[in-house]
């Protein structure tokens, strides 16, 4: 239960989207029933590896690192990352020669061969990239540093996640392929990226309590959305609030609140597909916390 009862680490990242989903927790909008939470903000990549480590009692992680930590964690069914026809980007340097490669065939052919900064080899942009393309010759770099290994050349094209796939236009890169489209085109589902994990050794009654106040912190920024993005604003780099406010509504959304049964399909399929062509060594047994 850790060192102090009732007192629990919540892991996130420094986005606007996770601020904005624990903005009510972190500013005692909503009845805490006595609990208290230290909110440990840090890169999704080091989340997922902490998770592996069981070191936190609730955190958000990638949905790719699921299976890894199935031992110690049960998802929570609020406070998912879904694309819903939309998600990570892989980007290139903009050309003068041709727009956007839209056609998937086309997409493969221009990554065959090139080096891609990923933003961590446990995330669920990573994977989607894997069942894409198959096999591909990656760097991993800090995610907020791919524009910078694309232009620099220390790599050919980069995957985007968070705030970049709304702003890499403008910092002068163009489309290869928008993952979450392609597997919204594939499947008919949305693209699981994000979920939140409950440590399993947390007594049941207890874990109810905290999947409740979580979702209760959610629906709390959605019933006040302006004051929720004002407090998310801080973590939007490079966004004003417009941008900022779209980037929230892409994920934060109704699979935020539940997965409901499309959500859970989306994962079992993300990651059963994955399993079944070798990209995930771990068997896929998806547990929530009821």
């Amino acid at each position: 239960m850790g060192p102090e009862r009732d007192v629990f680490t919540l892991g996130h990242s420094s986005d606007p989207d996770d601020a904005f989903m624990f903005y009510a927790i972190a500013e005692n909008k909503i009845d805490l029933r006595g609990y208290r939470f230290e909110h440990r903000l840090e890169d999704i990549q080091t989340l997922n590896e902490r998770a592996l480590r069981g070191e936190l009692h609730i955190s958000a992680i990638s949905i790719h690192a699921y299976p890894y930590v199935a031992n110690k964690y049960a998802l929570l069914p609020c406070g998912a990352s879904m694309g819903d026809g939309y998600g990570p980007v892989v980007i290139r340097k903009r050309s003068t020669l041709n727009a956007d490669s839209t056609h998937d065939a086309e997409a493969r052919e221009f990554l065959s061969g090139k080096k891609i900064a990923v933003p961590g080899k446990m995330t669920s942009a990573f994977l989607a990239l894997e069942l894409f393309l198959g096999g591909f010759d990656y760097v991993v770099v800090p995610f907020d540093q791919i524009f910078e290994a694309v232009r620099s050349g220390r790599a050919d094209v980069g995957l985007i996640i968070h705030e970049g796939q709304l702003t890499y236009e403008r910092s002068g890169f163009e489309k290869v392929i928008d993952l979450g489209e392609w597997w919204k085109r594939e499947t008919g589902l949305p693209l699981p990226l994000g979920g939140n994990v409950l440590r399993k050794d947390i007594p049941h009654p207890i874990q109810r309590d905290l999947v409740e106040i979580i979702r209760e912190s959610i629906e709390f920024g959605l019933a006040h959305r302006d004051e929720a993005v004002r407090h998310a604003l801080p973590y939007a780099r490079e966004m004003n609030a417009d941008l900022a406010s779209k980037f929230i509504g892409m994920y934060v959304n109704e699979f935020t609140l539940d997965y409901g049964e499309i959500g859970r399909t989306a994962i079992r399929k993300l990651l059963g597909d994955a399993r079944d062509k070798g990209y995930i060594a771990a068997p896929i047994e998806v547990e929530f916390v009821e």
